[in-house]
């Protein structure tokens, strides 16, 4: 049974945990005083997550059509992936034992969206092993041209699946953590 927080349905952060959104919106955020190098590092971070998706939908569409070269695929799915799938646990685990935590206890009004966060984390490690199942059966594949196909097309559809979430869950993130840096700027995040 999902819940309207469960990532594969959440539309948004429920409003309890939008109220420091609210006061520091997203437009305002880079003009803060306090928007630090950590922030905007932070944020390219994200931004390069979406841009890997990117490139994995394009060169899987790319794939599936009759003349791409399968070879070119499996060593751009080979590098794309491996850094996808590499950086977002990297990511996940450094927000998990030591961002999250301290972000929690500066503001209690929205402390329990960092556990939602954590809990992203963990249903997101599910789907990245399946997204890393479906690149391995691609990148394995020995059987010929259709096989090929069949197996980059069950590929795109999952990463078709994943975007959505992995977006919902960058854009809540951010909405989460960086009004709670901007306004309390704690020193071991400057």
């Amino acid at each position: 049974m999902t819940t309207p927080l469960d990532l594969a349905t959440r539309q948004a952060l429920p409003d309890a945990l939008r109220v420091l959104v609210e006061e520091f919106p997203r437009d305002a955020w880079q003009q803060h005083q306090n928007f630090s190098g950590l922030i905007d590092f932070w944020l390219q971070k994200h931004l390069s997550f979406r841009r890997l998706m990117e490139r994995m939908n394009a060169d899987a569409e790319l794939a599936l059509d009759r003349n791409a070269d399968p070879m070119r695929y499996k060593q751009a799915l080979s590098r794309f992936g491996g850094m996808l799938i590499n950086e977002l646990h990297g990511h996940h685990q450094i927000e998990d034992a030591h961002y999250f935590p301290v972000m929690a206890g500066l503001d209690q009004k929205v402390s329990a969206g960092f556990d939602l966060l954590d809990k992203d984390h963990h249903a997101l490690d599910g789907i990245l092993a399946g997204l890393t199942n479906g690149a391995n059966a691609v990148l394995q594949d020995r059987e010929g041209k259709n096989a090929f196909r069949d197996k980059v097309a069950a590929f795109r559809g999952q990463l078709r699946d994943f975007d959505p979430m992995l977006n919902r869950h960058l854009i809540d993130e951010e909405e989460l953590v960086v009004p709670v840096l901007l306004k309390y700027a704690p020193a071991q995040f400057r």
